[in-house]
């Protein structure tokens, strides 16, 4: 009798739990609450994209953007037709951008971390193993970076051709709110990086003039 108590006091308890539980979950949503453009699954086909519309602005004319976070990769805010694809042998981006020309152009120099070179010079020994900075190497993976290699370059590093990796043209126009508020840890940080000078080498002591 003990037993079939329990049973059926076990029975009535996970019965409560579980309406309880159905109760708290009776919250839906819609499907044009899902989406971005508030719009039922069924009605996909039918929608019409915000039109993309780049700044026609000839370079050299354009209003520069401010940096979406302290060091954050400026933006292009002018018209890159015709500058694209960018290759090592073909960069319309250096005419300007060259530090020396750039500030008679009102342009954007470059900074000095995009002159510098941080790879090692590697090559592969007749036995195999992988030469790194004329010494050869077990692992070429190092939590001490004592592979890193740091040159001061005169122009733009080879590694650092393909400037819209990082940088690229800003559509007019909001897909979705945005309340973002920047903030910066310099005073100019809207406009200028502070990655240079020590910084770009701070812990590394493998300098190479």
């Amino acid at each position: 009798m003990r037993l079939i108590t329990k049973i059926g006091l076990g029975i009535v308890s996970a019965s409560v739990l579980f309406v309880a539980g159905c109760s708290t979950a009776s919250k839906t949503y819609s499907e044009e609450s899902l989406g971005l453009r508030k719009v039922d699954l069924y009605s996909e086909n039918t929608v019409t994209p915000d039109e993309t519309k780049y700044s026609q602005a000839v370079a050299g004319t354009s209003t520069k953007f401010n940096r979406a976070f302290q060091d954050a990769p400026p933006m292009i805010p002018h018209s890159v037709d015709g500058m694209l694809p960018i290759t090592v042998d073909n960069n319309q981006c250096v005419g300007c951008h060259t530090p020396g020309v750039a500030e008679t152009l009102n342009a954007l120099p470059y900074p000095k971390s995009h002159m510098t070179n941080f790879r090692p010079e590697t090559s592969l020994a007749e036995d195999g193993k992988i030469v790194k900075n004329g010494k050869a190497v077990d692992n070429t993976s190092s939590d001490k970076m004592e592979y890193v290699t740091i040159k001061e370059m005169a122009s733009l590093s080879g590694a650092r051709f393909n400037c819209s990796q990082c940088h690229a043209p800003q559509s007019e126009g909001q897909l979705v709110e945005n309340t973002f508020q920047a903030e910066y840890t310099s005073k100019d940080g809207a406009s200028k990086s502070s990655w240079e000078g020590t910084s770009l080498t701070e812990g590394l002591d493998t300098l190479m003039k």
